[in-house]
């Protein structure tokens, strides 16, 4: 009985150890998939899509204009969930919706984000983004989105690069 007892306490401490351990800023299971998707201009912009999984899992796929072009995948950790979470919360809809950024100005040509916050049922929220939609706000989360790429470690898979015979746009 006594030997019973032991098992039991230690797997009790085990268990409450392994708890102890996940670090405070580690997302739960019921955390969203942050994903966004960079499209063309009238030019030779990079065009790309980002998924930032809870875990920190990051999938990159690069379509036209990246240096890495198809798909690539790296650890970031749960410090790369958070970086896009935290980055993204002050731009973020009404979940489940879907809305554009309002414009005081435009310029034409530029490119297009689509921020896509994926929850564990399988709700959107999307944010659609046009670069030439200015604003106060609008700037600062164009400044956001252009940091992204490094803050997740990505910058040199999504880097701008014109390869001859391709066409813009």
């Amino acid at each position: 009985m006594k030997v019973l007892s032991l098992i039991a306490a230690l797997a009790l401490t085990t268990a409450l150890s392994a708890c102890a351990m996940m670090p405070a800023d580690t997302p739960g299971a019921d955390a969203e998939t942050i994903s966004y998707s960079v499209g063309p201009c009238f030019g030779f912009c990079p065009v790309y899509n980002v998924s930032v999984m809870p875990d920190g899992h990051i999938t990159f796929e690069g379509e036209r204009h990246t240096a890495t072009l198809g798909k690539q995948g790296k650890d970031g950790g749960a410090q790369a969930y958070r970086t896009v979470s935290d980055a993204l919360a002050a731009y973020r809809p009404a979940t489940g919706t879907t809305a554009d950024t309002e414009c005081e100005s435009r310029m034409s040509d530029q490119q297009h984000y689509r921020i896509v916050w994926t929850a564990a049922d399988g709700t959107e929220t999307v944010l659609q983004h046009d670069r030439g939609c200015r604003s106060t706000k609008n700037d600062q989360l164009n400044k956001t989105m252009e940091a992204l790429p490094a803050k997740l470690g990505i910058a040199d898979w999504a880097k701008q690069t014109t390869r001859p015979g391709v066409g813009r746009g």
